[in-house]
């Protein structure tokens, strides 16, 4: 068949099927179809839409373009959480550990980020010693033993979604519902785990910035999951402020253990306590929320998912005494307050503002080949709903002196502050199932 009719095809609405799917994806990855061919297709797709059954032939043939992990020699049940990515999202750091505590397994292959702050692997790397470049003997040995570990995606997970994101990102191609499902599903799927959690975040700070929107990707990556017989469940979460206090690579890293240690920021805590609740219901360990945030609580209190922590990090070749000495993290030179020009009520704060503003003082990259410096970022101090008094310091800014002006005045921008008060945001906007 010519990849041309498959163009025309979708691009007059018509349904692919499996095989004229297959013939481009396959001849894609294979350097047999060229980037305008594919291009134009995607352009098509974005036009006219996918249909269930196309969605879910694309995310396989993504799925089988490359390796996928075999998790079927860990003893135990093996779950994955995913998120879309926010700022100040830390919750991996968090959950995989208290998760591992409950008896649960994680497995899990994140990546780096680009945009306002870091990865979880760029979070990770913050830690001395610390590596997520793990063999897969050890990845596997370390699962069976400690319960969780997060490492680096490798190169022959889903070649075609590295491929075609690449094209999306520069064709305009990437906003489209069955496009982003496919590929984040791709990747969830070959990751091995049976039970898949996603974090959909919504607003501000956040790929998708409408909720209808990301209500409508959330059924489409279930429906996916489900139909392949992964048990998926989507949360939909506000990031029209950040996730909780620390945005930056270290700071953030800081803040979970401090979860960890039960002191963490009570929006940040909330959420980790309603994902690993949601993961312990969809497993069956526990059989009713109640029961399931008990549990959290004494892995938290008895010191157990610090624990797991401190395993992983000492697997995976850091020092986990960064645990208890904080001072074992690379420290910014100087903290500089960024103070509230009027009193009042914080009725918004411009999470993206806010995480561009720790990107232009080095937490996060512009550019895929810039570094990251772990020790810069920023520390929240009011959130929506607080009060704050002309002179208060709404924010710190961790810095080295690169972007320090630049980033105060992002910041300084990001708030609007009100006379009446303001109730605090609702995180969690909705679960579907």
């Amino acid at each position: 068949m010519r990849v041309v009719d498959i163009i025309l095809k979708k691009r007059y609405g018509g349904t692919l099927t499996k095989e004229e799917i297959h013939e481009v994806i396959d001849g894609y990855v294979k350097g047999n179809v060229p980037d305008y061919q594919v291009s134009a297709l995607l352009m098509a797709i974005c036009f006219q839409g996918l249909n269930d059954e196309e969605k879910v032939n694309l995310t396989m043939e993504m799925l089988h373009s490359g390796e996928q992990v075999d998790l079927s020699s860990i003893d135990g049940i093996c779950v994955d959480k995913h998120s879309t990515g926010g700022v100040g999202d830390k919750t991996s750091l968090a959950i995989g550990p208290i998760l591992a505590a409950c008896g649960l397994k994680i497995a899990k292959m994140s990546g780096r980020g680009l945009g306002h702050t870091g990865g979880t692997l760029d979070k990770l790397e913050s830690i001395p010693g610390c590596s997520i470049n793990v063999s897969s003997e050890d990845f596997f040995k370390q699962v069976k033993e400690v319960g969780v570990a997060i490492i680096g995606q490798t190169k022959n997970i889903t070649p075609a979604d590295k491929k075609l994101y690449a094209l999306r990102d520069v064709t305009g191609t990437v906003d489209s519902i069955g496009l982003i499902a496919s590929s984040i599903m791709s990747k969830k799927l070959a990751s091995g785990a049976h039970f898949i959690l996603i974090d959909v975040k919504v607003g501000d700070g956040a790929f998708m910035k409408d909720e209808d929107q990301a209500r409508q990707l959330s059924k489409t990556m279930v429906k996916i999951g489900n139909s392949l017989g992964r048990k998926t469940v989507c949360v939909l979460t506000n990031m029209n402020e950040p996730l909780g206090n620390a945005v930056g690579n270290s700071l953030e890293v800081i803040e979970a253990i401090e979860t960890l240690k039960g002191r963490g920021p009570k929006d940040f805590t909330n959420l980790v306590y309603d994902l690993c609740s949601k993961l312990l219901l969809m497993t069956g360990v526990c059989k009713a929320d109640k029961d399931a945030r008990i549990l959290i609580k004494e892995k938290i209190e008895n010191g157990e998912a610090l624990e797991k922590l401190r395993q992983m990090i000492k697997y995976q070749g850091g020092n986990p005494d960064v645990v208890d000495d904080y001072s074992l993290f690379k420290k910014a030179k100087e903290v500089v307050p960024v103070l509230s020009e009027k009193a009042g009520y914080i009725k918004f704060e411009e999470a993206l503002q806010i995480g561009v503003g720790a990107m232009m003082l080095g937490a996060g990259r512009e550019n895929k080949e810039d570094d990251v410096d772990h020790s810069v970022g920023i520390v929240m101090n009011k959130k929506v709903g607080d009060y704050v008094k002309k002179g208060e310091p709404l924010a710190y800014l961790h810095t080295n002196g690169k972007g320090t002006k630049e980033a105060y005045d992002k910041v300084l921008n990001a708030f609007e502050i009100v006379d009446e008060v303001v109730e605090e945001n609702k995180l969690i906007l909705g679960v579907i199932e």
